[in-house]
Parts: structure tokens; sequence; C-alpha cells
């Protein structure tokens, strides 16, 4: 009962009911619950850009809609502080689908059911995904994909929303050049002259869209762009 009373106090009824079934999932609720709760505090408006703390991160899925039973099967990500590329803090998991993979989707990413059904389960790796984030901002190619994917999966684990703050490299690319043709990652990749390599690999696009982030970031700073809440300004606009 103190157990259960503990757990109620860090996450609410829905981590403290869980754990009469799942004691580690229950922890890993209450923490997702307590990130989530303390992200809505940190005002970060007012940091350089230069000295931004930023997570780029990347999701393999079974399909495109997360309200239509797709899931998460992988998540890559990489650490950065302004331009700088944190090669030493990433992050990669595979995740367990309740269902099988389609076979498009084995063959793009090479993710098998067998390997798939060997991962850790999705709370779990949602948890160390967080620990991973802790406050810093997210930065993304195509954001809606990802937050909605985010949102569905925290929700139906924790029953919670993504509070982090998220910086969309297509929408600030769009933004800064907004005569281009495309903005899709391959074609961003190719014309800012970065490798592609490791395509469809969450931590490989996770790396390809840090060294985006990198370039685009860059040329917010040329343009007198200095604090993240200038920057949402710009993007707004």
């Amino acid at each position: 009962m103190r157990k259960l009373w503990h757990l109620y106090k860090q996450g609410g009824i829905t981590p403290a009911v869980a754990s009469m079934f799942d004691s580690q999932n229950a922890q890993h609720m209450a923490f997702i619950r307590s990130v989530m709760k303390e992200q809505r505090k940190n005002s970060m408006y007012d940091i350089p850009l230069q000295k931004l703390e930023t997570v780029v991160f990347d999701l393999e899925t079974t399909g495109f809609s997360p309200y239509s039973g797709d899931e998460i099967i992988s998540i890559g990500a990489v650490g950065m502080t302004g331009d700088l590329v944190l090669t030493e803090q990433s992050y990669y998991s595979l995740a367990r689908p309740e269902k099988a993979i389609p076979n498009d989707v084995v063959r793009l990413t090479g993710i098998t059911n067998e390997e798939a059904a060997q991962a850790p389960e999705l709370i779990t790796v949602l948890k160390q995904f967080l620990e991973f984030v802790n406050h810093r901002v997210l930065v993304v190619h195509g954001s809606g994909h990802d937050k909605h994917f985010l949102n569905s999966a925290l929700w139906k684990t924790s029953k919670v929303n993504l509070s982090h703050r998220f910086i969309d490299c297509l929408i600030m690319a769009q933004r800064l050049e907004p005569k281009r043709s495309s903005y899709d990652l391959d074609s961003l990749l190719r014309d800012y002259g970065i490798a592609i390599e490791g395509r469809h690999h969450a931590l490989g696009d996770a790396n390809m869209t840090a060294q985006l982030w990198k370039c685009l970031l860059n040329e917010a700073l040329r343009r007198d762009i200095g604090t993240l809440g200038d920057l949402y300004d710009f993007l707004s606009r």
C-alpha cells in the first residue's frame, strides 16, 4: 500500500493502479509523466542558438497513422549543443510492435519481425528515450509524423502528451529558402552536400538530420536570429 501511495504521488492514479499488474511498467509510466510535468515549467526562449542543447531524432514506423493502428518500431537520436554534433551522445532501440511489420516496411527499414519480437516493449523504449532527451529541445524533419506517433505512444502507455519544444527542419528550410521546389529530406541532404548513408534507419536518419540542422542553424545565425525565441518568431511569420 505504501508503494502504491508513493506511485500515486509521483504520477497519479494511472501508474498507481498499473502497479498492481506490472511494477516495472508502473515505474516507467511514473517517470514519463513526471518528465512531461517538469518540461512545462522550463522557459528556453532566451537561450542563444549557439548554446542551445538539442536532440535530433527519427522514428521508423509500420505506416503513416498511429490512429489506424500503425506503430513505432525504432527510435534513433543524437545530441547536439549549438551546431556541434555530440557523436558520443546517441540513442537507438528497436521497439516491439503488437502487430506484424508489413513486408514493404521490412524491405525499407531492414527491421525484420524476428528482430522486432525480441525488442523491448514500447513503454520501456519511451522511458529510455526520454531519459536520453531529458529537457532538451527536439529537432526533427517533418514533425507532424513524429509528433503524432510520439503523442499516440505516450497516451497509450502513460496517458500524457508530449510537452517538449520542437524545431522542424522542414519548416525551417521553407522559411529560409521559400523558393525551393522540394523540401523532402533526400533533396535537402543532397543540396546541402550531406552524404546520404543509412537512410531509413532511425539512427542513420537522425545523424543526417543533425547535419542538416547544423547547416540551417548557421544560416539562421547569419540572419541575426540569435535565440530560440527569435527562431520561433521567425518560423511563425
